[in-house]
């Protein structure tokens, strides 16, 4: 039977057993990796927490903005064709109602160009009874063959002018100047037995007036 004894000769280098240390790191870990996993604390936790918060807030903020201005652009497009549509009726009665009042303002001044024209031409005419004479003219112009009678009438006051200026030159052409109180000074009418020529004031102003669209009264005041 060996034995069990051992000699201190033969005895391996080793060191007595102690018991370890409660405040040594578990599992045999240094001091340094302890502290490499140490937990977080509450202001660890925050300084992570709000660059986060702050990342998402602008992120939303940004999202939403863009989302904003996207309505906010349909709305705008959408008010401003409602406007330009407007201001189109708008420009539209403003031109119809300025061509309206061109029109009237045309005619109040063609209604006043008549009047001081009717107002010079009877002023004229007593100034210059003479005026009669080329009318005279251009009446009996017009029948060149004459059937007799032949007679131009005239107002009472232009036929000693008539006579005295175209009295032989009438004659010769086989007229005869005959009074007629209704015709005004200016005027004349000459007649065969089947023709007529009104060169009246009253006529002619009626043609004149008729050609620009009028209907004016020579005899207006």
């Amino acid at each position: 039977m060996s034995s069990c004894v051992i000699r201190k000769e033969d005895q391996p280098a080793c060191l007595p057993w102690e018991m370890a240390s409660f405040e040594s790191s578990p599992h045999g870990l240094k001091q340094s990796e302890s502290a490499a996993l140490r937990l977080p604390t509450i202001d660890d936790i925050s300084a992570i927490q709000e660059p986060a918060r702050q990342e998402g807030y602008a992120s939303g903020h940004s999202e939403g903005h863009a989302a904003g201005m996207a309505t906010g652009l349909a709305e705008g497009r959408e008010l401003a064709a409602v406007e330009a549509a407007r201001l189109s009726c708008l420009a539209e009665s403003f031109t119809a109602e300025l061509d309206r009042a061109d029109e009237t303002i045309s005619q109040q001044i063609l209604d006043l160009t008549l009047d001081l024209a009717r107002a010079v031409v009877k002023s004229a005419l007593a100034i210059r009874p003479e005026l009669i004479l080329p009318i005279v003219r251009e009446a009996v112009r017009y029948l060149p063959s004459l059937q007799q009678p032949a007679l131009l009438y005239l107002n009472p006051g232009d036929v000693e002018l008539v006579q005295t200026r175209m009295g032989n030159e009438l004659t010769k052409m086989g007229w005869q100047l005959t009074e007629d109180p209704d015709l005004e000074p200016g005027s004349c009418r000459a007649e065969t037995p089947d023709t007529q020529i009104d060169s009246s004031l009253s006529t002619r102003w009626h043609r004149l007036t008729a050609a620009l669209g009028k209907d004016s009264n020579w005899l207006a005041d």
